[in-house]
């Protein structure tokens, strides 16, 4: 049951599990897309209330792209929520990180980036957790 609210899970992967429970649980009308499995550029000429982005910023090679292009689709009160593990602040603590062992992630983040990203393209932090969650506004 769709209640007139619109959404995107970027980087959907092979089974879009998120943008299903948004549709199910909270009515959205969720579009999907992802590099390899979802690879319909359905985003065109549309503008999102919502759009996801799961564990998919740290695989980007220029990640300030993404965050442009999901300003650009974001409607006038849209929220974008991403989801990536905060880089550890201690270097011991980092080169133990999963994170930076895993060859495919090749960029990192923290707060610290989440609030320059948002100034650089025109949004604003309105949530994080600060371990892995934040939520934007168009500004």
């Amino acid at each position: 049951m769709s209640i007139g609210r619109k959404g995107l899970d970027f980087g959907s992967g092979p089974s879009p599990v998120l943008a299903e429970i948004l549709e199910r649980d909270y009515g959205y009308d969720m579009d999907i897309y992802d590099l390899f499995y979802a690879t319909e550029k359905v985003y065109k000429d549309q503008r999102y209330d919502l759009i996801t982005s799961t564990e998919v910023v740290e695989h980007l090679a220029e990640p300030l792209a993404f965050f442009k292009f999901a300003r650009e689709h974001l409607g006038e009160d849209g929220l974008l929520a991403v989801m990536t593990l905060f880089h550890p602040e201690e270097d011991e603590a980092i080169l133990r990180s999963h994170y930076l062992r895993d060859r495919t992630h090749i960029s990192f983040f923290s707060l610290k980036t989440m609030e320059t990203i948002a100034a650089l393209t025109g949004l604003e932090v309105v949530y994080t957790d600060y371990r892995r969650y934040t939520a934007y506004r168009r500004r």
